[in-house]
């Protein structure tokens, strides 16, 4: 089990310039001073998004098995929480910095470790990953979306890994009718930066309330939860100032999640990174969308590019 570490005063992280921009700044200070001009006349350099975690990301990289940080987890039993039934923590060894926190639901019937593989991934590019167990298999999607909430208090709050999450960064995800509860905690709680339901299910069609950015993973030949029934209404119902997106993996069931898929991996750290993260290295996955149909891993894919 992980002990907590104090946490660092907000503001204590260096942020590093890109060499070029350093080189920049220096070349430009040199002149001003070879011309007698003050220090103050000098325009400082723009700083990236201090939220920024990991190297410069590559097509091949975010489609690797893993990322950049070794990951390390923690189990937390179900007896020790109140409002979900506890799962298992993915994190990022690097304990200098801290993390945006990403819940992950199961759906119907499964439980924390259907999904395993994507907590760890995520871990492995610089979020801390919390998939959870809810309270019952059979929870529907509203009770879903309760424990969704209920878990993310917990990993900002009480967890040993509190001190690695930044409690203004969370994020959620599901499966199935976790992913119809991650529709309602992103309408619940629009503080939250990101969301993304992957092959959702839900009796609700429409989610005009939703204002968090939110990406809809959907399945092309998925007969649980249809696309024509549940993830494309979604989508539609999303308001048009949301930022949103719409991806559909060719040839693939509702059950996609059980097990690695490529695109809705880097879909999913390409979504969190730029709306978590705040770092536009990684809108290029997303922006403009990828071609559909023929040779493409995508059936369907809608988007409300450029973001913010």
């Amino acid at each position: 089990m992980r002990t907590k570490n104090t946490p660092s005063p907000e503001g204590s992280e260096s942020v590093l310039l890109p060499l070029a921009t350093r080189v920049a700044s220096r070349a430009a200070l040199a002149v001003a001073m070879a011309a007698g001009l003050t220090l103050g006349a000098v325009a400082p350099a723009a700083a990236d998004s201090p939220y920024e975690r990991g190297p410069d990301p590559t097509t091949s990289s975010i489609e690797a098995s893993s990322g950049p940080f070794d990951v390390d987890e923690d189990s937390v039993s179900s007896w020790s929480v109140s409002g979900f039934g506890g799962g298992t923590v993915y994190y990022p060894e690097d304990d200098g910095q801290t993390y945006g926190g990403v819940v992950i639901a199961p759906g119907y019937t499964e439980s924390s470790s259907a999904m395993a593989w994507l907590g760890e991934y995520l871990a492995s590019h610089g979020f801390v990953a919390f998939n959870i167990d809810t309270n019952t298999r059979y929870d529907q999607p509203d009770s879903r979306g309760r424990q969704i909430e209920a878990a993310l208090d917990y990993l900002a709050e009480d967890s040993d890994v509190s001190d690695l999450v930044d409690p203004n960064r969370l994020a959620a995800m599901g499966h199935s009718m976790g992913g119809g509860g991650t529709l309602a905690a992103a309408e619940d709680r629009p503080e939250l930066k990101a969301a993304i339901p992957l092959t959702p299910w839900h009796t609700d069609k429409t989610w005009g309330g939703v204002t968090v950015p939110t990406m809809i993973i959907g399945a092309e030949n998925d007969t649980i939860a249809p696309n024509s029934s549940h993830s494309i209404p979604f989508y539609n119902s999303l308001s048009t100032s949301t930022e949103r997106a719409y991806v559909e993996l060719d040839g693939e069931g509702h059950l996609v999640t059980s097990s690695r898929n490529t695109e809705l991996a880097s879909n999913s750290v390409s979504w969190l990174k730029v709306f978590v993260d705040e770092d536009d290295r990684y809108e290029q996955f997303l922006c403009p969308a990828p071609s559909t149909g023929w040779g493409s891993p995508y059936s369907d894919y809608r988007d409300s590019c450029p973001y913010i």
